[in-house]
């Protein structure tokens, strides 16, 4: 269920800031947000699975707070990013 290494270096390489950048807001959101996408597929595919619906909400706060936290820093980036991953905010 968890994102394997490849797909996560993928996402790194996509969205990191530098070339040793692996902890940027931008690279973080990304990566919740693949984390989002799989656990909400699971939540509709078990319906009773309360614990995964508990980890899925807790990954939504978490991006939640990063975007607030990079919308209030850099607004430029904020909106590129929100525009990239097709994230509503």
């Amino acid at each position: 269920m968890a994102l394997t290494a490849v797909r996560k270096s993928d996402i790194v390489k996509k969205f990191q800031r530098g070339t040793a950048d692996t902890g940027s807001a931008e690279v973080q959101i990304a990566l919740l947000t693949a984390d989002i996408d799989q656990l909400t597929e699971h939540a509709q595919q078990f319906k009773k699975d309360f614990l995964s619906r508990r980890g899925l909400l807790n990954k939504v706060g978490q991006r939640s707070k990063l975007l607030k936290y990079l919308k209030k820093v850099d607004t430029s980036r904020f909106l590129a990013l929100v525009k990239e991953l097709n994230i509503r905010y």
